[in-house]
């Protein structure tokens, strides 16, 4: 036995150790982009962003509604001259619904109401004006008439969908602002308010309203 020495060497691995200090940064970083996205660091704009597109989506559809009235009343005048009162109406109501735009951050719960009750006096001028053109079977069968009653009513569904969309936009930004722990973080570095949200002024106010020939 008094041949043989027994002694403890260190073994040391450069290589491994080189890669260990390479990984650490980087799984530190992952974990910190983790913890960043579940706490709302990223989601809380993110989702912002998400409601201000959406909200472009509704007034887009609404502009595109009121670009069809001057060509639909010009058309019901031809065959309903008398109806005078019914296309002064349409075309009131559509300059009202045209002044009040609204940008993502002027929306208010009272600038939002201003906007609905707008678009919704326009809405309605739009159904009297079309009871007006059951009585004239002439206007009726008028190809330019037909097409754009046909515009009218797809752009009507367009406006359910592009409402419909914006909630679901407010809904999910605003549970973020206003429930943990993404709202914890929202009170320390964006201070952002709920954002108000659609109101049913009138019954089936999301559907699109039945255009019949």
């Amino acid at each position: 036995m008094s041949g043989f020495t027994l002694q403890s060497a260190e073994r040391r691995y450069p290589h491994a150790m080189t890669t260990s200090k390479r990984v650490l940064p980087v799984a530190a970083a992952l974990a910190l982009g983790l913890a960043a996205s579940g706490c709302g660091f990223q989601s809380i704009p993110q989702s912002e962003n998400g409601v201000s597109a959406a909200w472009g989506e509704v007034q887009n559809q609404y502009q595109r509604r009121a670009d069809l009235v001057p060509n639909l009343v010009e058309t019901v005048k031809g065959y309903a001259t008398h109806e005078r009162e019914t296309l002064e109406g349409v075309m009131a109501a559509r300059a009202k619904a045209t002044q009040v735009q609204l940008n993502v951050s002027d929306l208010t719960p009272e600038n939002l109401k201003r906007f609905e009750d707008a678009q919704a006096g326009l809405r309605s001028a739009l159904g009297r004006l079309m009871a007006v053109a059951e009585a004239y079977p002439q206007l009726k069968a008028n190809e330019n008439f037909r097409d754009l009653q046909v515009q009218l009513e797809g752009t009507e569904n367009r406006i359910a969908v592009a409402r419909r969309r914006y909630i679901d936009s407010v809904q999910q930004f605003n549970n973020l602002v206003t429930v943990p722990p993404t709202s914890w973080t929202n009170s320390m570095l964006y201070k952002k308010q709920p954002k108000p949200q659609f109101s049913a002024t009138t019954a089936n106010a999301e559907q699109a309203p039945k255009v019949k020939f």
